[in-house]
């Protein structure tokens, strides 16, 4: 089981130091998302990278969609690397989707994470009562649909839009690894994320969390940011970032990189 993971989800570990950072990315990107983090972490830190299973870099046999069809199953994975490569502690950023999944590994098996930082986290992206998510039901029904009748126009048209900042490069980039997703899948994993809820367990998180958030994300109002802080269960923070966009590591890595390393050494 444990090389098999490891094979799948195309593990890989880097860097020098005694210390594991673990980066995972989110719906849309896979582990190169990071390429331009990387360099700041690799001479201090034994560094681990993989892809989620509906990355378009892993074999889309592996995804099983009567499993994933909520986060417990991205948990699994992520635990089953971490036991496969002997890790009993670590640091962890994750980025998005990864963000709440981290927070579910970390109430799970507490022991193992010293610390998150979590990059454009969301618990709930539907307005409710009290709640501003940023999305209504009807809105995100329409995203199902354009991405159902033209994934092509609409992965054209959401690159951007997500990326925020006006940076060609990470725009390609976006686009690039959204289009090495199979369809399909991008819509089942989509769904599952936009209509999970995972406010309620919030307080069960006890690891310390940096919340990592730009100045405007077309995703995560900055309204969420200071919910996860009151809400989640240890001592948190919230850095906002004076950039723009969903992706930070693609679109400003020189300015991301420095805020996490800060948030490691506190």
């Amino acid at each position: 089981m444990s090389s098999l993971i490891l094979d799948a989800l195309n593990v890989r570990v880097q860097g020098e130091g005694d210390k594991v950072l673990v980066f995972a990315h989110g719906v849309g990107t896979d582990q190169s998302a990071w390429q331009r983090i990387l360099p700041f972490f690799t001479p201090y830190y034994r560094v681990i990278l993989f892809d989620l299973v509906c990355a378009g870099s892993v074999n889309p046999d592996h995804f099983n969609f009567r499993r994933c069809t909520n986060l417990e199953a991205y948990v699994d994975d992520l635990l089953n690397i971490l036991d496969a490569l002997g890790v009993d502690r670590c640091f962890y950023v994750g980025h998005s989707v990864s963000a709440m999944i981290g927070i579910l590994a970390s109430i799970r098996r507490p022991e193992l994470f010293i610390k998150l930082i979590l990059i454009g986290a969301s618990p709930r992206f539907l307005n409710d009562e009290d709640y501003h998510g940023g999305f209504e039901q009807e809105e995100i029904e329409s995203v199902f649909q354009a991405m159902e009748a033209n994934y092509e126009a609409w992965v054209n048209g959401f690159a951007p839009l997500a990326v925020g900042a006006d940076v060609p490069l990470a725009v390609r980039e976006f686009t690039r690894t959204l289009f090495n997703m199979r369809p399909d899948i991008t819509l089942f994993v989509s769904r599952t994320v936009f209509n999970s809820d995972l406010r309620g367990i919030l307080g069960l998180v006890k690891a310390p969390c940096c919340i990592i958030q730009t100045s405007k994300d077309v995703s995560v109002p900055a309204s969420v940011a200071e919910y996860l802080k009151n809400h989640l269960g240890g001592e948190n923070t919230v850095v906002t970032l004076s950039t723009e966009g969903h992706l930070p590591h693609l679109s400003a890595p020189a300015m991301l990189a420095p805020a996490i390393k800060r948030a490691l050494s506190r």
